[in-house]
């Protein structure tokens, strides 16, 4: 593994991180709407434009698409789309932005320690040094967030909204790293391509959730409140499923599971900055430290990965 492939991965892995933070707002922004309508609009909106992006290479595809390939599709796209995100919007406004993602900044730690454990990985011992910076930094944010959090806010539903969070953590985590896998054996198919054919499956899936949603569930709306709702479902299905999900898959194919587990901490870091402006205020002292603790945790991981390889074990 040659320093520019490391250099792009990472490259690839921030910009993951810039368009999967806008998740973390669209529940703030669609609150007159439940959890389950905001996941069928956003994968609705998110199936629709794959299909049109992938249209025309579709009938080139097919052939090297046997039934393990549409059974891994179907799971993923439950696991890493419509299931997760039902839970992180659930998480969001049950229990609030900040709870939700310093339980989802988990994700770097689950998926690092997993992956150490494949053949031909980097040994955890080497790698914690980092991950004890990156849950340095996670404790910050964790600090920071419990110190502002709102005393009135209703108990049980703090509860729920932890559990929520927690079966997104689980759920991601599962997908992150079968998604890895699956790449890795992947040689017909692009990054590009399986991001879309994600996209395609989840589209279809989201319709089981969606006529329930948008009929037994659904209460009267007004059209602003339908036209911002409808707003949010694009961007977010443009922005961080498909411009984020290509990223990812590209991330994927040139780092290492326990090197790709780390670039999940982009998206802790743009969650923040978007608040941030979406707050219009500077950082705080220990957001700023969580930060710069997640930064120098990735810098270590590289640096781990490089010795490994210099070394000729990786």
């Amino acid at each position: 593994m040659s320093s520019n492939t490391i250099l792009r991965g990472i490259l690839f892995g921030a910009l993951t991180g810039a368009a999967w933070g806008l998740v973390f707002l669209a529940p703030e922004l669609t609150r007159d709407f439940s959890p389950w309508q905001l996941a069928a609009g956003r994968y609705l909106a998110y199936g629709a434009f794959a299909v049109v992006l992938i249209a025309p290479r579709l009938r080139a595809l097919l052939p090297h698409l046997g039934m393990a390939e549409w059974r891994a599709l179907v799971w993923l796209s439950l696991l890493g789309n419509v299931v997760y995100y039902v839970f992180l919007a659930s998480a969001v406004q049950m229990g609030g932005m900040a709870m939700t993602s310093l339980v989802i900044g988990f994700l770097p730690v689950a998926v690092t320690i997993i992956g150490s454990r494949g053949k031909g990985a980097v040994p955890i011992s080497k790698l914690a040094p980092s991950l004890a910076l990156g849950l340095a930094g996670i404790a910050c944010v964790a600090w920071q967030s419990l110190g502002g959090a709102d005393a009135g806010a209703a108990g049980s539903q703090q509860v729920i909204g932890f559990f929520c969070a927690l079966g997104a953590l689980v759920s991601w985590t599962t997908y992150a790293v079968g998604n890895s896998r699956w790449l890795a054996r992947l040689h017909a198919i692009s990054a590009h391509d399986w991001s879309l054919l994600t996209g395609l499956v989840t589209g279809l899936l989201s319709l089981f959730i969606a006529i329930p949603a948008f009929t037994v569930l659904l209460e009267p709306r007004s059209g602003a409140q339908w036209a911002g709702f409808a707003g949010v479902c694009a961007g977010v299905a443009i922005f961080a499923s498909i411009f984020g999900n290509a990223c990812w898959n590209k991330a994927s194919r040139l780092l290492p599971l326990t090197m790709i587990g780390q670039m999940i901490l982009f998206e802790t870091l743009f969650a923040l900055l978007y608040g941030f402006l979406w707050e219009r205020r500077l950082p705080t002292l220990l957001e700023t430290a969580a930060m710069l603790l997640v930064t120098a945790s990735v810098l270590l991981c590289v640096s781990a990965h490089r010795v490994v390889d210099e070394g000729g074990g990786h």
